[in-house]
């Protein structure tokens, strides 16, 4: 871990958006999830929520660009699950739909806890979603084509929550919990450890914030290995 690398991690870290998410509706081509990811990591946010299309659901790495492993992806396997949990949290929804309801985009507030719900390539926002969504947007179009690719769209979306929330000054301080935040610094700093102690349904040894590095690796090790195999200590 270089200076420079732990300081880029913080930077990101410390302008993570937790309360502002992205929830796609039975969204099935991979490379259109994976592009969503990579948006949301673009533009700053914590965490994803995918309701599992039919044949489930799978990022295309390629085309995420590793931006998989810098978003939370919750997956949902029902709409009305994933909007009960959203809306529990305190979260409005804004639907990506088509309606005589429906306003621009850039008209609803983004600096509250939202989350934006982009539908499928083909059915769009299902029924349950619009229905129950707070609000209604659309992108005006002034083309020939109807809608844009929903990868596109979303990204487009963002960028308005982007610009508010900075104009809102909501990038400015460190928004994650603490404990949130250190789970991330670890998983982020610590690739390597992090997958072994996943692997083994291990709790995350504590980590230098200052430095990255872990406070007694060693230490650690070895009390890992006397638990998981107490007949090899010796007395």
């Amino acid at each position: 871990m270089t200076p420079e690398r732990l300081a880029r991690i913080k930077q990101i870290l410390d302008t993570r958006q937790p309360d502002l998410s992205v929830l796609t509706d039975q969204v099935h081509k991979p490379r259109n999830l994976s592009a969503i990811i990579r948006s949301c990591d673009a533009f700053g946010l914590a965490n994803m929520h995918v309701v599992w299309p039919k044949e489930g659901f799978r990022a295309f790495r390629k085309t995420a660009g590793g931006s998989y492993n810098w978003v939370r992806t919750h997956t949902h396997p029902t709409m009305g699950e994933a909007m009960a949990s959203l809306k529990a949290s305190g979260h409005k929804v804004y639907a990506a739909q088509l309606s005589d309801r429906a306003v621009d985009y850039r008209e609803v507030d983004y600096t509250v806890p939202c989350t934006v719900i982009m539908g499928n390539e083909v059915d769009g926002v299902s029924d349950r979603a619009s229905d129950e969504a707070d609000e209604h947007i659309i992108i005006p179009m002034m083309g020939m084509v109807e809608s844009l690719n929903v990868s596109s769209a979303c990204a487009i979306i963002l960028s308005e929550a982007q610009r508010q929330r900075k104009l809102a000054g909501l990038f400015d301080q460190r928004r994650l919990p603490d404990d949130e935040y250190m789970r991330l610094l670890f998983q982020w700093c610590q690739p390597t450890v992090k997958r072994y102690c996943d692997d083994r349904k291990l709790p995350y040894p504590p980590i230098d914030p200052e430095t990255g590095e872990l406070i007694d690796g060693v230490g650690w090790m070895n009390e890992v290995r006397r638990q998981r195999h107490p007949d090899l200590v010796e007395d």
